[in-house]
């Protein structure tokens, strides 16, 4: 164990014997359950930075007995203990590890591939909750998630450098995303693509006018086009359970089940992969052709594309795919029904749905 373990570890006993005697004192018994949950929530995100940096300590504690090399085979010479900062859930955790320099190379810290610690020093976890909030929310109401829940702030450009990097591997991600084998498959291979509006939010110049003219948004919207492809079994419903079945999901009525004998159980998708894109259709069916492609077989004997009412849309998978039967989601025709019934009798009107 190395002098600063002999350190951290006996503060990690005190600190632990602290939390014990905070929840079991006379003085806590007045507290409520909010105010003790919380304090210890935060006390324990401060005793899992001093549990890392323990794991770090430990980890630097042995100099490498091996030579380390430059790319260019250079034997670089040891230059002691060098330091570094690592952003975890739990907050910043400083520690210090063996540095190899030599003039005109890069100095190279072994420790660093060990660990496989991030170029920028924010932890991959770290990065992957954060990124789970921005898929969501905003790059400022991520970090007011981040601040309010770990209490640490990342600043916005930190954020943006991170999806940005991280984008590089999506091309990557989804080229390794295997195949379920034929046995596993349903099959009818379906298809989906529709289109979402995404406001693109930009910094506002330092001479904006005080109030926008008329016809003027703050914001613009930019198409994303989310494709989705998987397999399914086929699915015997009579009209009737089919209409049963919409009545319910969109009013919760379930006297409409009653009407005729329960459908079987619905099958489920296999192997569904939902992807979105801002380039443009073109580059989405581009895309999906090629997951088409990977997924077809033997197995296969229907297809099926499923898209909303628009053309553009419609008219891509008569040119990309045209082995697929294009189909009208009835969840899209059905909102527009419901849209026109409600204006004309209004939600309340028992001629709504029919009896």
């Amino acid at each position: 164990m190395s002098s600063n373990s002999i350190q951290i570890v006996p503060q990690l006993h005190r600190d632990f014997q602290e939390l014990v005697e905070f929840v079991t004192n006379a003085e806590s018994q007045s507290r409520t359950a909010y105010e003790v949950e919380l304090t210890l929530f935060r006390r324990l995100l401060a005793l899992g930075a001093q549990l890392l940096r323990l794991f770090f300590v430990q980890r630097a504690a042995t100099r490498p007995s091996e030579p380390v090399y430059a790319s260019d085979g250079t034997r670089l010479k040891y230059q002691g203990m060098h330091p570094t900062t690592y952003f975890s859930v739990f907050g910043k955790v400083r520690f210090r590890r063996h540095y190899f320099y030599t003039t005109g190379h890069e100095g190279i810290c072994p420790l660093d591939a060990e660990l496989s610690l991030p170029p920028r020093r924010y932890s991959d976890l770290l990065r992957e909750w954060a990124e789970y909030c921005i898929t969501d929310e905003s790059y400022d109401e991520s970090n007011k998630v981040l601040k309010r829940i770990l209490g640490i702030f990342i600043s916005k450009q930190a954020l943006e450098t991170g999806i940005q990097e991280d984008a590089t591997d999506v091309e990557a991600f989804y080229e390794q995303k295997a195949v379920p084998p034929p046995e596993l498959e349903g099959s009818i291979l379906v298809v989906q693509a529709d289109g979402k509006g995404v406001p693109m939010i930009r910094t506002e110049p330092a001479n904006q006018p005080a109030r926008r003219g008329k016809g003027q948004k703050r914001t613009k919207k930019k198409e994303a086009v989310v494709t989705a492809i998987y397999t399914i079994a086929p699915y015997h419903r009579s009209p009737q359970q089919v209409a049963n079945a919409l009545l319910r999901d969109l009013t919760g009525n379930e006297e409409a089940e009653q009407t005729t004998s329960p459908p079987p159980q619905r099958p489920k998708p296999v192997g569904k992969e939902v992807r979105a894109t801002l380039y443009g259709k073109d580059i989405a069916f581009e895309r999906l052709v090629e997951r088409v492609i990977q997924r077809e077989g033997g197995h296969i004997q229907h297809r099926v594309a499923l898209t909303d009412g628009a053309e553009p849309l419609q008219n891509r998978v008569g040119d990309k795919l045209p082995q697929f039967t294009l189909t009208l989601d009835v969840i899209h025709a059905s909102e527009y029904l419901w849209d026109a019934a409600n204006a004309l009798m209004g939600e309340t009107h028992p001629e709504r749905t029919p009896g």
